[in-house]
């Protein structure tokens, strides 16, 4: 039995808090398996019946299947996942493959409709990205800027310092980055507020409990095996390009008939 295939079908009726929950779980599988309701639920801050409440609404018979499902999928995803290209080439790519389905499959569809509704009011879009990400993000600028929105991809430190002083209240800024505590993206938040805009922010980083998704609006995070070569993050941002992906054919499903004439070639 897998925990996400389980919580899967029960996604899209949690509610804010509850995803809050899932997030830390997903986070914190590792640390979750080893602790007892009492030691979850104040790591949550939240009550034992909250958390077993949440337990239970997410697909389980109570706290002790919970805790097995999860050590199980820890246990699978560690034998699938190989550290290394010394391993077979197939065995690497399922795993490559199992990190982007990862990547997809947590996202509940409420969380897609809040940003394609903002996408349906046809705000200014920023999009911020820098090292490995910035590559990543200039196929997602193409994308979006051949769907007809205005996006704004300031692509060095110089033009993302000019950028962020453009950015209004009614604007939309992605930031997509592997470290979710980098110093430029969180100075980059502080400087919206002492200009008073609040713009809705969304963040794509890596799994972990970091700053900026905790300060983001809404976040997504990325499953993907860490390598580094010649001192250099080159870990795999195509879990980043599929989620910017998928919300744009979201908004094609919601809204697309109403603002553009898409036409699925065959």
């Amino acid at each position: 039995m897998d925990f996400f295939e389980v919580v899967r079908d029960h996604l899209n009726s949690l509610s804010n808090n509850e995803q809050d929950l899932l997030d830390y779980v997903v986070k914190h599988m590792n640390e979750i398996q080893g602790m007892t309701i009492r030691e979850a639920a104040t790591a949550t801050f939240t009550s034992t019946a909250t958390f077993l409440r949440f337990v239970k609404k997410i697909g389980f018979s109570g706290y002790s299947e919970f805790v097995t499902v999860i050590k199980y999928t820890a246990l699978n995803q560690v034998q699938e996942r190989k550290p290394n290209f010394s391993e077979e080439q197939i065995d690497y790519r399922e795993a490559y493959l199992a990190n982007i389905y990862e990547s997809v499959r947590v996202i509940p569809i409420e969380k897609l409709n809040r940003i394609t509704t903002k996408l349906a009011e046809h705000p200014d879009i920023y999009l911020f990205a820098k090292g490995i990400s910035k590559h990543a993000a200039e196929y997602v600028n193409y994308i979006y800027s051949m769907a007809g929105f205005n996006v704004n991809f300031p692509s060095d430190f110089d033009y993302r310092g000019l950028a962020v002083k453009q950015v209004r209240s009614e604007s939309l800024v992605f930031i997509l980055t592997y470290d979710g505590n980098d110093p430029e993206w969180l100075q980059m938040l502080n400087d919206f507020e002492c200009q008073k805009v609040q713009p809705m922010i969304v963040s794509i980083t890596e799994s972990n409990n970091n700053t900026l998704q905790s300060l983001s609006a809404l976040n997504f995070y990325i499953f993907t095996d860490a390598l580094n070569l010649n001192a250099h993050n080159v870990s795999s941002r195509i879990s980043s390009v599929a989620i910017m992906e998928l919300l744009l054919y979201q908004y094609i499903e919601n809204f697309g008939n109403r603002d553009f004439h898409f036409k699925e070639q065959v």
